[in-house]
C-alpha cells in the first residue's frame, strides 16, 4: 500500500500520531499499539477506489485520517484536509510541513458547507464524521459533477444505508455502492459507501433552500476571513 520511497513518510507519520497525536488529544491513549492496522492501513486501502490524479478533500480530517494517509500512499493525488477545529489544523499544518508534503497537501480550517461556493473536488472522503444522510447533505455540494463522496463506515453499514435511503433518493444520490476493501491484507476489512453526485440539479443542503440561502450556521465569506 506504500511504495518504498513513501514508506518512510508513513512511518514518520505513525510516530507523530503515537506521540504528539496522543498528547494533543487527537488520538486516544490506547491507539498507538494498533495505529497501523486500525488507522493507517485501514485508510490506505481506500486508494483502491480513488482514480489516478484526482483532487480529493477529506472532510472532518481530524488527525489526517484518511486524507493524509492517502496523500502519502498516492503521490498522484492533490489533497485538501478540511477541519474546523484550530488545534487540529495546527497539528495538520505541522505534520504536512514535517513530511515535506506542502506542494501536495493543503490544510483548510472550516466546514464542508463553507467551501461549496468556492471549489469542488473529484473525490470527497469522510471517516467517522456523521450519519450518512447528514454527511451527504454537507459533502455532496463539494463533489464535482460525476464525482464521488466516499464515506468510511463500520460493519453496520448496510443498516445505515437502508435507514438513509429516503434522504439519499431525495438528494439524487441513489443507488449507492457499498464496498469492502483490503480483504486480502487486513484482518478486519474497511467498509466504504460510494455516493455519486448527480450530473445536474441541486444537491446537499442546497436542495432545501429555494432562495439559495445558506443553511443555519453557515459563515459568510467575510466571517471566514476573520477566523
Amino acid at each position: 500500500m506504500f511504495s518504498h520511497d513513501r514508506l518512510a513518510l508513513a512511518i514518520e507519520y505513525a510516530e507523530l500520531l503515537a506521540t504528539d497525536g496522543v498528547t494533543r488529544g487527537l488520538i486516544g491513549p490506547r491507539e498507538p499499539p494498533r495505529l497501523w492496522e486500525r488507522h493507517l492501513l485501514n485508510c490506505a486501502v481506500l486508494g483502491e477506489i480513488v482514480p489516478q490524479g484526482a483532487t480529493l478533500a477529506d472532510v472532518g480530517s481530524g488527525a489526517g485520517l484518511p486524507g493524509l494517509v492517502l496523500a502519502i500512499a498516492r503521490p498522484d493525488l492533490q489533497v485538501t484536509l478540511v477541519e474546523p477545529l484550530l488545534r487540529r489544523t495546527r497539528f495538520l499544518d505541522e505534520v504536512v510541513a514535517r513530511l515535506g508534503l506542502n506542494s501536495q497537501v493543503s490544510v483548510v480550517r472550516g466546514r464542508a458547507e463553507d467551501l461549496a461556493d468556492e471549489t469542488s473536488f473529484h473525490i470527497v472522503t469522510a471517516r467517522a464524521v456523521a450519519p450518512l444522510e447528514r454527511l451527504a447533505r454537507w459533502c455532496l455540494p463539494l463533489v464535482s459533477s460525476g464525482g464521488e463522496l466516499i464515506a468510511m463506515k463500520g460493519a453496520g453499514v448496510e443498516a445505515e444505508v437502508t435507514q438513509a435511503e429516503a434522504d439519499l433518493r431525495r438528494l439524487g444520490s441513489w443507488p449507492v455502492s457499498i464496498v469492502q476493501l483490503g480483504t486480502d491484507v487486513l484482518a478486519e476489512p474497511t467498509w466504504a459507501v460510494r455516493l455519486s453526485r448527480p450530473e445536474t440539479g441541486p444537491v446537499g443542503w442546497r436542495d432545501r433552500a429555494s432562495n439559495g440561502a445558506a443553511p443555519r450556521g453557515r459563515r459568510t465569506r467575510k466571517q471566514r476571513r476573520n477566523l
